[in-house]
């Protein structure tokens, strides 16, 4: 397909007016303040539901009306046509299901008609949710559909078949009031205060720009040139909520936005937070981020090469091809309403000194760019990054974020059977890291966070879930300033390890570390005897016994606690971490 191929569709809305949201109808979802009132008071006798990260995030785009027309989370014919057709039950274009998903027994307590007082983290009722629909998705199949991959490596894979709970809930929501964001707020506006500013601002022909990444020189070129290609004013709008593993924090990309809008021309570029998690759905995705921006009030949305794409599989082979999401938009380009702009990644040509479309490069050009890898690679060594990269501004407050030769925290998290050997293990790598390294070292055995910080913790699923849990907040924090936490717990559960992941990715690498010992091994080096009493049913939930134990699927290293020596085993662990650069040569 070519660069052009989607300009002669014209955008299906009147020159001076801003576009309509998607359906027609922007869909705020918050009730009258004296209605809300009473219905925040009548919350605190209904079940109640604690929402994640990407539910709050979900539930704060329903409400506002960013996800119009939707007017609440997915029922069981909106999910399932979604799924595999990218359309609500009424034909409407949609392509992610937006659901709500909740444990077993949670949902053994409710019924048609039920209402549920959703909260955030600190416990305060944002809306009430009228159950309608309580079904149990095929999350195998949702997988295959919307990702087009089970390959854990994909992080909205990895997120629906290891973290996402059984049952999905469908149903109308009523909002009480936003969640409350202390950071940025006269960024945060909603597509109704959005549109409000457009209109006063004389605005009607917008570009919107989606990013999850800081902002340099090629990104302004590009966005200044799609505005200019299609005589629109530029919204930036970045993604806030939940992004990719690893990504640049929020805070530090903000302030490289803000930093980054002195250079284009006066009156021409807004910035505007979007509290989106992202799926890194590739094709899907850019469909789903053109609908969020028209209902913002954007006429026209620029989709890069790869947009919303997550990288590569565990093969090494990219999950979409660089094409792939204009190719999909293209195909749905009259429906949306909001016109794509297509646009090559910009590169820098030395010899002209000057930046220009990828497509257009002539053959004697001397063609320069610095990769995500090597930019890391410059802050960290603390080396010269080239002006024709990046603006001093912006190159400032990421060397602020990222000091040169700041060491990297990560957690080395072991799983296996009791007996495995993982704590013979962890002892053995602590003693050599501390050989190599001066960085703090934190142990967290199972045993010993049993006895501190799990006191009072049974061994039910959700017991034994909560202690991982617990163990991952406590390395993030770890790694979070830059430490080295050593866990070493049973964590028989995928779900548990893949939150405990999940907390410390947020601030640096997970490595997850799979002591395959064999169960008969393990028995046989039992010095208390608990595998005999677990046999004889003294021991309720002992796992590998009469609990089971969910075998990591990718771990970053699996080793066998029985195939060599406990120093040479952390001999092994030591060369991944210098193969990952996050331990000296």
């Amino acid at each position: 397909m070519s660069q052009s191929a989607l300009a002669p569709i014209q955008p299906a809305f009147e020159e001076d007016v801003l576009i309509p949201p998607h359906g027609g109808t922007l869909k705020d979802l918050y009730l009258p303040q004296t209605e809300a009132d009473a219905l925040k008071q009548r919350s605190a006798n209904l079940p109640a539901l604690d929402l994640n990260t990407r539910q709050l995030c979900d539930l704060e785009l329903l409400l506002n009306g960013a996800f119009s027309p939707l007017e609440g989370f997915l029922g069981e014919a909106d999910y399932r046509r979604v799924v595999d057709e990218l359309r609500l039950s009424d034909g409407t274009l949609w392509p992610i299901p937006i659901t709500l998903d909740v444990s077993e027994e949670f949902a053994a307590s409710l019924s048609a008609g039920s209402e549920i007082a959703l909260r955030d983290v600190q416990g305060v009722p944002l809306a009430v949710l009228e159950v309608q629909d309580i079904y149990r998705p095929d999350l195998a199949h949702e997988a295959q559909q919307v990702f087009g991959t089970l390959d854990h490596t994909h992080p909205g894979v990895a997120e629906l078949l290891e973290r996402t709970r059984p049952v999905y809930l469908g149903g109308r929501l009523r909002g009480i009031q936003p969640p409350v964001h202390y950071d940025f707020a006269e960024l945060r506006d909603t597509p109704r205060n959005l549109r409000a500013w457009f209109e006063a601002n004389g605005w009607s022909r917008i570009v919107a720009f989606q990013t999850r990444n800081p902002m340099h020189r090629a990104h302004r070129e590009l966005t200044l040139r799609a505005a200019q290609k299609v005589g629109a004013k530029l919204l930036i709008q970045p993604s806030v909520g939940r992004t990719k593993p690893g990504d640049v924090d929020h805070y530090t990309r903000v302030r490289c936005y803000r930093a980054l809008l002195p250079q284009y021309p006066a009156d021409s570029a807004k910035l505007s937070l979007l509290p989106l998690a992202m799926r890194m759905g590739g094709p899907r995705e850019a469909i789903w981020h053109a609908i969020i921006r028209k209902n913002y009030g954007a006429s026209h949305f620029i989709v890069g090469r790869d947009h919303a794409g997550p990288g590569n599989d565990s093969s090494g082979k990219p999950f979409y091809g660089p094409l792939e999401a204009q190719q999909l938009l293209e195909r749905y380009q009259a429906e949306l309403g909001i016109q794509v702009v297509p646009f090559p990644a910009m590169v820098y040509a030395a010899n002209r000194d000057t930046y220009v479309p990828a497509t257009e490069v002539a053959a004697d050009d001397d063609v320069r760019d610095i990769s995500g890898t090597q930019l890391r690679r410059h802050l960290h060594e603390g080396s010269e990054i080239p002006s024709w990269f990046s603006f001093p501004e912006v190159v400032r407050i990421l060397r602020e974020r990222h000091p040169a030769q700041a060491p990297r925290g990560f957690a080395l998290f072991f799983t296996g059977l009791s007996g495995a050997g993982k704590s013979t293990i962890a002892q053995a790598l602590v003693a050599q890291l501390l050989e190599h390294t001066s960085r703090a070292v934190t142990v967290l055995d199972g045993d010993e966070v049993r006895k501190h910080l799990s006191r009072g913790l049974g061994f039910s699923r959700e017991d034994r879930a909560a202690n991982v849990t617990r163990i991952g907040y406590v390395a993030s924090e770890i790694v979070r300033h830059g430490g080295i936490a050593v866990c070493a717990p049973i964590a028989p559960y995928a779900d548990a390890r893949a939150d405990a992941r999940g907390l410390v990715e947020a601030h640096g690498d997970f490595i997850e570390i799979h002591v395959a010992t064999a169960l008969e091994v393990c028995e046989a080096r039992d010095r208390k005897g608990l595998y005999a009493q677990a046999r004889a049913g003294k021991i309720a939930h002992f796992t590998g016994i009469s609990d089971p134990y969910e075998v990591p699927e990718q771990p970053e290293l699996r080793v066998d606690g029985d195939g060599a020596v406990p120093a040479v085993l952390a001999g092994h662990i030591l060369d991944l971490l210098r193969k990952r650069g996050l331990l000296a040569v």
